[in-house]
């Protein structure tokens, strides 16, 4: 059986060739990135340069609509100079 995993915000659906599973067991986050951002003065479009991702993926994680991979929370922590905790927090 071959399962495909397709990420969602706040669940997680797990698909195989039969049927389709909806389980809400991700971990809700919030992040501080809007505030840290405005301290900077930049704009999503200056930070999405800075992170060399688009300003559509910066307002997507502000907006709690994307969660941010691994290597691209680091880097988001290294701008900022800042812990990945301090900037992404449990809801």
């Amino acid at each position: 059986m071959r399962l495909r995993i397709a990420r969602r915000v706040n669940r997680k659906t797990v698909r195989d060739e039969r049927r389709v599973t909806v389980r809400e067991d991700e971990v809700s986050m919030r992040t501080r990135l809007r505030e840290l951002r405005a301290k900077k003065g930049w704009s999503q479009a200056e930070l999405a340069d800075r992170l060399e991702v688009s300003r559509q993926s910066v307002n997507a994680i502000e907006t709690g609509k994307y969660d941010p991979s691994l290597p691209l929370a680091f880097r988001l922590a290294r701008l900022f100079g800042m812990r990945i905790e301090e900037i992404f927090e449990e809801d």
